[in-house]
């Protein structure tokens, strides 16, 4: 969501507060565009992120709802080499996306982040994400820390098309975050 974070994917780098270095990508150039965009589906929160501690961000485009998201027009080789670094693997080899424009879904591996989802079209290009194999229901959730929260929230809030209200009450309803993150303890963490 926050365009800081996709920096160190695409250039390489040890985000502020991580002991995780990004090797980056062969095109290290950022996005030569930025959009807010509403998905079809279901952002939860579920297994433990090693790097922010508590649990990460899934999508479940198969379950009802509505997904406040960021869409980053980046080349095939760009989005390739992210989604690498996701799965823990070495960027540098492009991902066959024929699966993923064809069916909609690519499954690459069985572990987080290995499977592709096509979900829409912008302006005739293919709106790519990679998400759990699982779905929202076949997981324990799992709160995310106040780190995440903050940093998924601020790259909502700076896309510019949702207030402080509307992103905190969005985040504290995600599976995972709800009954844990408070819409007012979010957008405090917004305003600070």
């Amino acid at each position: 969501m926050h365009l800081d974070r996709l920096r160190f994917y695409l250039q390489g780098g040890r985000p502020p507060g991580t002991a995780t270095v990004c090797p980056g990508c062969r095109d290290p150039r950022m996005p030569t565009r930025s959009i807010p965009v509403e998905l079809r589906g279901v952002v939860y929160f579920a297994t433990e992120s090693a790097l922010w501690g508590g649990g990460r961000a899934f999508y479940d485009p198969r379950a009802e709802g509505r997904v406040l998201a960021r869409a980053h027009l980046v080349t095939a080789g760009q989005f390739s080499d992210v989604a690498a670094q996701e799965m823990y693997r070495e960027p540098g080899t492009g991902i066959d996306l024929t699966d993923v424009l064809t069916r909609g879904t690519a499954v690459l591996g069985d572990g987080r982040y290995e499977t592709l989802v096509c979900a829409g079209q912008v302006e005739g290009l293919p709106l790519l994400t990679f998400t759990a194999p699982w779905g929202l229901r076949d997981v324990t959730w799992n709160p995310p820390s106040a780190a995440y929260v903050r940093y998924l929230a601020a790259g909502l809030l700076s896309a510019e098309a949702w207030d402080v209200d509307a992103v905190a009450s969005y985040v504290a309803a995600c599976p995972g975050a709800a009954g844990h993150w408070s819409e007012e303890a979010i957008a405090a963490m917004l305003r600070d």
